[in-house]
């Protein structure tokens, strides 16, 4: 008891040194206990099993979340790969690495993780995109890339690669120290585009229309039973859900404690009329990749499917997609892959979806992910993807009104210009603002 009380008057006079000062408030304290060590030890694992950071980086990593975290004892288990995070002795969460998932929280039983089959992408020996070899670099983007790294990462911006693919070759890519083109970085929401992207398979295929109601059991007795598979494409689907990332929010608890995260978006209560209201919502996404789960049949019939259809036709040996622990994809933040992976996930796009003589996605797919939806209260949003234009203003003025992109958290982005038969990518780890628009602007005027 007496330790309890310590630490809680530490946090406390922590707390008051500045408002912000934890990154949560003490009213909280009880969440953000669970919160930080569940963050500790899912961020670490997967930093040091996946992207092979070193321990010095992946603990500014999680203070950028909360300096809390900086209270986290962090112990590594390399010979089994797991790593345990412990908040005081008074919340502790391990995470553990699978190879071809990536890491999972340790919440309830996690056994059956261990029995998915996960095949290993044959990577064609041939240049980008059909492989992954690059011999395209020209000299004045490749000038610019490493000039926009270097003066973003001397202002602090953590930016950790630059990729530019123009007229389908990769002409620059840029690296900051620890980093190559074969790390595996975290894109967050830019999991959101991808996870659209299985569903326009799955349409291609004939194995949906976007049209279809969701048809989940538990919503069949409300408003929710009217809700199509296009309205949580575009955002649009009028159920509530607590987007802000706070102790005991329902994204947090979605990504960090919970068994399902599907499970959790799928109690969200209608709020609005679908199709009426734009509401950005990573519980969406985690709802359709929980629909196509259920409609393959199985968990390993998703990773089958993700495997067949999306990673080994475009050669991408280098993408991981990680599992809750109920064994479903996180669809809404949990994919890791190199630039040039990302890279082909946008080219994909700018290809209308068409891949070495095989249509991947519908044109007409393709061409409906980038218009702006109806929404009454935003515009500027497609099937998972973030657009230029929609409504009365560009997003950037300075960016082709024709671009449209995937972006994540810490300033993620693959930018899809088509009218430039460009695709950009930035991954980092930026917490504050990022000039994604001047910087972007440069390479494109180029």
């Amino acid at each position: 008891m007496k330790k309890v009380f310590i630490v809680i008057l530490v946090l406390v006079a922590l707390h008051f040194v500045t408002r912000y000062s934890l990154g949560f408030s003490v009213y909280r304290l009880g969440d953000a206990l669970e919160v930080s060590a569940s963050l500790g030890a899912k961020i670490a694992c997967s930093a040091r099993y996946v992207s092979g950071f070193d321990e010095s980086l992946i603990v500014e990593d999680l203070a950028s979340y909360s300096p809390a975290t900086r209270l986290l004892d962090i112990v590594y288990d390399d010979a089994e790969k797991r790593v345990t995070a412990n908040m005081l002795g008074l919340a502790s969460y391990t995470g553990q690495y699978r190879d071809g998932l990536g890491c999972t929280l340790e919440i309830g039983d996690t056994t059956a993780l261990d029995a998915l089959q996960v095949k290993k992408v044959e990577a064609e020996a041939a240049p980008w995109p059909q492989g992954n070899q690059v011999s395209t670099v020209q000299d004045n983007y490749q000038q610019l890339t490493d000039q926009i790294l270097h003066q973003d990462n001397q202002g602090g911006l953590q930016t950790r690669a630059l990729l530019v693919v123009k007229d389908g070759q990769v002409v620059a890519e840029s690296y900051a120290e620890g980093v190559d083109n074969q790390t595996q970085l975290l894109g967050w929401s830019m999991g959101k585009s991808l996870t659209a992207m299985m569903l326009g398979r799955m349409q291609t295929l004939g194995l949906v229309n976007l049209q279809q109601k969701a048809g989940f059991a538990p919503w069949q007795s409300d408003a929710r039973q009217e809700i199509t598979l296009e309205q949580l494409l575009t955002m649009s689907s009028g159920l509530k859900f607590n987007e802000t990332y706070a102790p005991g929010s329902d994204s947090t608890r979605m990504l960090f404690t919970a068994y399902s995260a599907s499970d959790v978006a799928l109690t969200a209560t209608a709020e609005k009329s679908p199709g009426s209201y734009f509401s950005y919502s990573s519980g969406t996404t985690n709802i359709l990749i929980r629909w196509m789960r259920d409609e393959l049949g199985s968990n390993q019939a998703l990773l089958d499917f993700f495997h067949n259809e999306i990673l080994q036709p475009l050669s991408m040996a280098d993408t991981t997609f990680e599992v809750d622990p109920s064994g479903v994809y996180v669809g809404s933040s949990y994919i890791f892959a190199t630039a040039r992976d990302w890279a082909k996930m946008g080219f994909l796009m700018l290809r209308n979806g068409t891949w070495q003589g095989q249509q991947l996605l519908q044109k007409d797919w393709v061409s409906a992910a980038q218009k702006p939806i109806s929404a009454e209260n935003y515009q500027k949003y497609g099937y998972q993807f973030w657009l230029n234009q929609g409504g009365e203003e560009l997003r950037w003025n300075k960016i082709p009104a024709d671009a449209y992109m995937m972006m994540g958290n810490r300033k993620q982005v693959v930018m899809i210009v088509p009218s430039k038969q460009l695709v950009l990518v930035r991954l980092g780890w930026t917490s504050g603002s990022y000039p994604t628009e001047d910087n972007f602007a440069r390479l494109i005027a180029l």
